[in-house]
């Protein structure tokens, strides 16, 4: 694994992929002081066609709280350098690290294929989560608008919908959301890590601030939006001491509703994150993966249901106790208003057929 010289992107590593037994590697080491200094600190995005097939996933984890998600993106350009999908790159034969961030593979017939699985008779309207493993909102949403296409379709279905996103983007499409939330038929989070600008630039670059999502929240409220938020991923020692600020800042804002998740480094994930540690926050990193290592029995992860995404031990029941207990301060600990799954209706057909019943 060889350290990566560029700085405009989350991952300062190139983690190797477990799945293939060569890879090829930069030799930094024989470049001099001047050249390394010289080497280019940007890296562009590419885009790729993706040929999935389907567009609607199934799982059957016990611990996440929908069944039935679609994700428009694979990879994310956002770049965060915790994140737990990082891993799914090496299943398409790329890195977990840059490839993550800059080979985005995009749907491009994402509305199509969900205006075909709506009409099939096996489906009933269930939840359907965007952005299960990637930023649904992130930069390429910019140019490509599949997400907006799956928000026409499931608004013209009476879908129920549930948004998580990093990006205030998502106010472009701020009518739609709003037509759609008058059927109740829409829950939208907002994932809030800290309100520190430079650790936001430096953890997660191509984010949104955090002052531009407090924005959002408040747009989308006054909007009649329901918008939660995710204090994720909480990471010990670093940005644990936010909760109390995040919730009531994010309540001021007009958050109905909070939630956290504790880091999670599976896999690829681990040098990934121990990397940028080292290179942001070098004096803090002992202290980091020692806490992080209490909520882990002594582990950097846990892959255990029920317990990956809020640990165990004796400061992770503390995260636990202040998050509860900021929460119920700041109102935040009850469910956004319920949505309606019985008013779905397939959608037309994509040759413009309508359904008599």
């Amino acid at each position: 694994m060889k350290r990566n010289i560029r700085t405009a992107r989350g991952a300062v590593v190139n983690p190797a992929n477990h799945f293939e037994s060569t890879r090829l590697e930069d030799e930094l080491e024989q470049l001099s002081e001047e050249e390394l200094s010289s080497a280019p600190h940007q890296v562009s995005t590419q885009f790729l066609t993706d040929e999935s097939r389907t567009i609607i996933c199934q799982n059957d984890s016990p611990d996440i709280p929908f069944r039935y998600s679609m994700n428009p993106y694979r990879g994310c350009e956002h770049g965060c350098a915790y994140c737990y999908a990082r891993p799914g790159h090496e299943n398409l034969g790329m890195n977990a690290g840059l490839d993550f961030e800059t080979k985005i593979l995009v749907k491009f017939h994402a509305a199509d294929l969900l205006r075909h699985e709506l009409n099939q008779p096996s489906w009933r309207g269930d939840l359907l989560a965007i952005s299960g493993v990637t930023d649904c909102y992130q930069p390429a949403e910019r140019r490509f608008r599949i997400t907006r296409g799956l928000l026409e379709v499931a608004a013209e279905a009476h879908q129920v919908i549930g948004i998580v996103t990093k990006n205030v983007l998502l106010l472009r499409d701020q009518n739609l959301l709003a037509a759609m939330a008058q059927k109740n038929l829409v829950h939208v989070f907002l994932s809030v890590t800290t309100l520190e600008q430079e650790l936001s630039r430096q953890l997660e670059p191509r984010t949104a601030a955090p002052a531009a999502k407090l924005r959002a929240i408040s747009e989308l409220g006054a909007a009649g939006v329901p918008v939660g938020v995710m204090v994720a991923p909480i990471i010990p020692g670093l940005n644990d001491h936010e909760i109390p600020a995040i919730l009531e800042a994010c309540r001021d804002a007009g958050a109905l509703s909070a939630h956290y998740l504790l880091l999670r480094l599976p896999l690829a994930v681990q040098p990934v994150f121990l990397e940028w540690l080292q290179a942001y926050r070098p004096l803090a990193r002992a202290k980091v993966e020692s806490l992080i290592r209490q909520t882990r029995q002594g582990q950097l992860n846990d892959s255990q249901f029920g317990r990956r995404h809020v640990g165990q031990g004796n400061y992770a029941k503390g995260l636990a106790n202040m998050f509860r207990t900021f929460s119920t301060r700041y109102g935040l600990n009850n469910k956004l208003p319920p949505l309606d799954r019985t008013q779905f209706r397939p959608p037309r057909t994509a040759s413009g057929q309508m359904h008599l019943f």
